[in-house]
């Protein structure tokens, strides 16, 4: 079964899952990273997926579905290619979209 969807308050997109809107939530509650957390979206093999930045240096970041399964880590960590699974991640990609960034001082 799909998850459910919340309204947000970005014009260029309206839907996103509620687990997603949940991990903002999560976020914003949480001590401040830096950089500054951020959540983007895109089209990658024809799916809307979602990029999380990872919290600071040498972490991994996180590429999850429509219904917030993990999809591999494009990114980060001590290499700063991630855990390889996701290697077209970066040239495949497409529609980028900032959903939410931590904007705390």
């Amino acid at each position: 079964p799909k998850e459910e969807t919340t309204e947000v308050q970005n014009p260029m997109l309206q839907r996103i899952p509620l687990c997603i809107s949940q991990m903002m939530e999560k976020y914003k509650s949480e001590e401040k990273q830096n950089p500054p957390r951020k959540i983007f979206s895109y089209t990658y093999r024809d799916k809307t997926v979602y990029y999380v930045t990872a919290p600071c240096c040498d972490f991994y970041s996180d590429l999850y579905d429509d219904n917030c399964k993990l999809l591999g880590h494009p990114d980060g960590g001590l290499t700063g290619k991630g855990d390889g699974k996701l290697p077209d991640f970066e040239k495949a990609r497409s529609n980028e979209k900032l959903i939410w960034e931590d904007k705390r001082k």
